[in-house]
Order: C-alpha cells, then sequence, then structure tokens
C-alpha cells in the first residue's frame, strides 16, 4: 500500500466541472467507506481476542499501512482545496467540510509517518499489557475488569484483600512497563508535533481532536468551575456515603462503597440484560426499538469479560453494513447496565444519522458524540426496574457518580496538558504531577489512599487508557456529562421536549463542530459562564428526593 495512491485524485484534478469533481468525490468517498469497514472488521476481532495470533497479525499490519491511507487522503484532500470548483464543492459540502480538511492537512505529513506507526505500535502493546492482566484472588485467576465485583463488595475484608491483590498485581507486573510505554509515546507524539511546526503536541492534540471552536485557554477556564462549583459539592457527596456506610476511618477500598447494605447489583445473566433492554427500547420509543432489537438479533454485541479481551467498553460503526457494534466486559456490577445504556446512545446517533449522504458528517466530534451516551445512561432510568430490585438506590448512585466523576476527568484532561507541554519530565514526576492534581481537583480521594502505596505514589493514571490510546480524549466525557445533566434537568420538567432535543441532535451528527451543536440543539455551553453552576443546583436537590 505504500506505494499506491488509492484515491483517485487524477479525475478530481482532471475535472472539466462541478459535477465532474463532485463525482470524483463521491467515488472517493465510497471507497473509503469500504476501507474503513475492513479496518474495522479487523480492529473488532483483535479487541475481542488479543491474544489470536491472525489477529494480532493483521492488526500490526493494519497500524503499519494506515498512515500511507492518510498519506493518499491528503492527496485528495489538497486537489479538493485547490479545486477551481471550490465554490461549487462548497455548496455541495459545506464550509464546515472544508474546515475539516483544513486540521487534517495541519496535522499530517509523509514526514510523520515513522511516528504514527509505532504510536500505534505502542497503543497496541499497552492494550495487550492491560489485557494480561491475571490477578490471583482467593485461589481463582481474574483480568482487571473481572476484579470490579470484589472491589465494591459489601464485606470490607473482601475489598480490602480484592484491593491489596489488585493494586499488587499492577505494582509488580504493569507499572514499570506502563510508565515505558508512556514516555516512548510522549516523545513520539512531541516529535511529531515539531515535524508539523507546532511547538508542542498541546497544539497539534487539539487539531487531532478536531476542536473547532473552543481553545484550551477556554478548556482551563471550564477546568477551573468545575474545581470551584463542582469539587465541593463532590466532597459533600462522598462524607455522606461515608456516613450512611459506617466508615470512619474510609481507605483506598471503600471508595467504591455507597451503601451500607451494599452496591446495587444488576440482576440476571448478560442474556437476561438484553432482554430487560429490549422491552425498555420498546417502550422509550419506537426508534429507539427498532434498531435495539436490530443490534440484538444480529448479533453485534459482544457484552462479557473474558481472558484477553481488551479492557473497557466502546461502539463502532460499520459504515457499509450500516450498523453499530458494542463492545463491553460485564463484571456483575451496576456498570454492566451504565455501559449498556451508554454504548446503545452511541449506536442510536449512528443509526439516526446513517442516512446523511456525506459521511464524515454522520459522527458528531469526540465531545458532542458523548452527549449521546451519557444522555441515554438518563433517558433509561424509568426502566431500573428491569434491571434492578432497587432501582432508586441505583439512580441515586448513578447521579452521584455522575457528579463525582467530573473532577476525576478534568484531572486526566489538565495532567496530559501538564505532561506535553514538559515532555522531557521523568515518569516519578509525572506520577509527582498526577498527586498534585489528584489533591488539587479530589482531595478526599488522596486522604483514602493512605496505607495503599500504589495509589498513594501517584500511580493511578496508567490504567487510564485513553491518556495512552487517544491523547486529550477525556475532556470530551466531562463537558458531555454537563449536556446530559441539562437533559436529565429538562426530562424532568418536560419528557417530550427533552426527548425532541435529544433525536434532534443525534439526528444531527457530525454537521457542526461542538459549540455550534449543542446550540442549534437549544442548549447551554459548558464554557458560557454560569453554566455549569446554573446546571448543578437541581442535581443537588433532586440528590434529595432519592432520600425521601
Amino acid at each position: 500500500m505504500a506505494d499506491m495512491n488509492i484515491t483517485n485524485t487524477e479525475e478530481l484534478k482532471n475535472a472539466k466541472t462541478g459535477e465532474e469533481a463532485f463525482k470524483a468525490w463521491k467515488k472517493c468517498a465510497k471507497l473509503y467507506q469500504t476501507v474503513e469497514n475492513e479496518f474495522t472488521h479487523i480492529s473488532v476481532l483483535y479487541s475481542i481476542e488479543t491474544t489470536n495470533p491472525k489477529y494480532k497479525k493483521a492488526m500490526d499490519k493494519l497500524n503499519q499501512e494506515s498512515p500511507y491511507l492518510q498519506q493518499s487522503a491528503q492527496l485528495f484532500n489538497i486537489a479538493l482545496k485547490d479545486s477551481p470548483h471550490r465554490a461549487f464543492l462548497e455548496k455541495k459540502l459545506g464550509a464546515f467540510y472544508f474546515q475539516m480538511i483544513e486540521y487534517q492537512l495541519k496535522s499530517f505529513s509523509p514526514a510523520i509517518i515513522p511516528e504514527l506507526q509505532k504510536e500505534a505500535e505502542l497503543g497496541m502493546k499497552y492494550g495487550a499489557l492491560i489485557a494480561s492482566c491475571k490477578i490471583p484472588f482467593r485461589g481463582e485467576t481474574y483480568n482487571a475488569p473481572q476484579m470490579g465485583k470484589f472491589m465494591q463488595d459489601l464485606d470490607r475484608e473482601t475489598r480490602k484483600e480484592a484491593a491489596e491483590a489488585y493494586y499488587s498485581y499492577l505494582d509488580e507486573h504493569i507499572k514499570d512497563e506502563a510508565e515505558k510505554i508512556y514516555d516512548e509515546l510522549v516523545h513520539i507524539r512531541d516529535a511529531m508535533a515539531k515535524k508539523l511546526g507546532f511547538k508542542n503536541y498541546v497544539e497539534l492534540g487539539y487539531i487531532r481532536m478536531s476542536r473547532y471552536d473552543y481553545t484550551p485557554e477556554m478548556v482551563a477556564s471550564y477546568r477551573e468551575q468545575i474545581r470551584t462549583s463542582v469539587t465541593p459539592v463532590v466532597e459533600k457527596i462522598i462524607k455522606d456515603r461515608y456516613k450512611r456506610c459506617g466508615l470512619k476511618n474510609p481507605k483506598v477500598y471503600d471508595l467504591a462503597l455507597a451503601f451500607k447494605d451494599g452496591n446495587p447489583e444488576p440482576k440476571g445473566t448478560t442474556a437476561e440484560k438484553v432482554e430487560a433492554a429490549k422491552k425498555m427500547y420498546d417502550e422509550l420509543s419506537p426508534e429507539t426499538s427498532h434498531y435495539f432489537r436490530f443490534m440484538a438479533d444480529h448479533h453485534v454485541l459482544d457484552l462479557e469479560a473474558k481472558a484477553g479481551k481488551q479492557t473497557g467498553g466502546y461502539m463502532t460503526y460499520f459504515p457499509v453494513y450500516q450498523t453499530a457494534f458494542i463492545f463491553s466486559n460485564f463484571n456483575g456490577t451496576a456498570g454492566d447496565v451504565d455501559v449498556l445504556t451508554h454504548e446503545f446512545g452511541h449506536s442510536f446517533q449512528a443509526f439516526m444519522a446513517k442516512d446523511i449522504k456525506i459521511p464524515e458528517y454522520r459522527s458528531p466530534t469526540m465531545e458532542s458524540a458523548e452527549i449521546d451516551s451519557m444522555s441515554m445512561e438518563f433517558f433509561a432510568e424509568p426502566w431500573m426496574h428491569l434491571f434492578f430490585d432497587d432501582p432508586v438506590k441505583y439512580c441515586k448512585v448513578h447521579l452521584e457518580d455522575s457528579i463525582i466523576f467530573l473532577p476525576y476527568g478534568v484531572t486526566v484532561d489538565e495532567f496530559q496538558h501538564w505532561v506535553y507541554e514538559n515532555p522531557n519530565a521523568t515518569p516519578a514526576e509525572r506520577d509527582a504531577e498526577w498527586h498534585r492534581l489528584e489533591e488539587k481537583y479530589t482531595p478526599y480521594k488522596v486522604k483514602a489512599y493512605e496505607g495503599c502505596e500504589y495509589m498513594a505514589s501517584g500511580h493511578r493514571w496508567l490504567m487510564q487508557s485513553h491518556i495512552f490510546e487517544s491523547p486529550f480524549y477525556y475532556i470530551d466525557y466531562t463537558l458531555a456529562q454537563v449536556m446530559a445533566f441539562q437533559f436529565f434537568n429538562l426530562d424532568r420538567k418536560n419528557h417530550a421536549l427533552a426527548w425532541k432535543r435529544y433525536v434532534k441532535l443525534c439526528k444531527m451528527g457530525g454537521k457542526y463542530p461542538f459549540v455550534t451543536l449543542v446550540k442549534k440543539d437549544g442548549m447551554k455551553s459548558p464554557f458560557d459562564e454560569g453554566v455549569l453552576e446554573k446546571t448543578m443546583r437541581p442535581l443537588v436537590k433532586h440528590l434529595k428526593t432519592y432520600n425521601a
């Protein structure tokens, strides 16, 4: 592939009319959807079975060759940008399409192909490292997601033993290798940025993340709003949890416990959860009913944790088949329900936007996409009795956890800004910076780290895969969470209006950048002054209704 130009760039350059140029674009768009479909197929198979040598070989090949596809795409995009028929093409494709092209051209050059190949290789290496976890606990062996259930167990001794087994394993088998991988990634990304003429990777990272209408300065101001408006609320939530759990000297293994009689646990097997979700989506709307049943019937749900499987959860999309695929690691906790509703939110958006003619407009930018998923979690709440014996307990914990997440989310973001502004920092200096930021945004956690050297030494970030594999992809979750809270508040006042706006948002796909998109949907940007505080106020009041 390195010697091939698989686009029809010459056809575009030789176009005599705007219609001929547009015809050349349509051919290229169709070709790229076919290629994307095959790339997605390979990556899905590998994520399900990272130890399969056939899938690993295919993934290695994909990572080595995909930069050459970017090179081919760049030639086509340059021809589009410089086309004498650009005015006609802009009418057909929209001005935003050409802004996308501009960002793509800024973020790629054939000169960085070796770095892109190495970046992908290291990302795979990190994913395989985490997937390889084999944690011994009480005579059995578990992977990282499977330990989550024991670390939320009602019995404190079980939680303590599970935490000791988990963190000891990370300290002995994961920490040093993960630090080494990340150090290489930071230097590779810094080198990429400087080859492309940027001051540092922060500038390049924002372009690669398609942040068209907000800046690092706006994000820094937003993080400060989280610290002043949300961190105090979270501290109160955590104190209330400790009180209702009867914890006077909480430790790291107590942080996940929300109730004295245990956290809400979903009922039923994976198959029974899927059946419950069918009923839920049948009743939510005709569109959700149709598409969830389609996904279940066509076996595009891979939900259970197993050996050799990548951690986490995701939704991806096959453009040729016009279907989404949901990947997760069920482990018997409430998180199983969270991920099912969350990833279906992504899937539903893809379904609602599948008929948009311009492929680049079907998927929103990252932070916009997370609105679809996080909001769906809240729209699903009236049906939680299908999944839990005590649905009120689940809803309370879910809202609490969603609020608790915000300070952690900005910790991850500020950490990454610091890392790429200081690319030559040592692993020890990175750990120290993480610890400093935890004290800044989540001081209640730091207090519980006593007795757990792994966490107290600032190593929590090593298990946050986004930091390794998708740099700067994390503030997106917090921005989307604030938008989801707006839908939550509106839904309790006027469900019909909230759902109408949600469907409109899904249908718009990625036709607009984040700030423009939310405002076109009649919502408020989290960057606007006072929006965060105004959004939080009814949430705090609503938490009290669960107590009643």
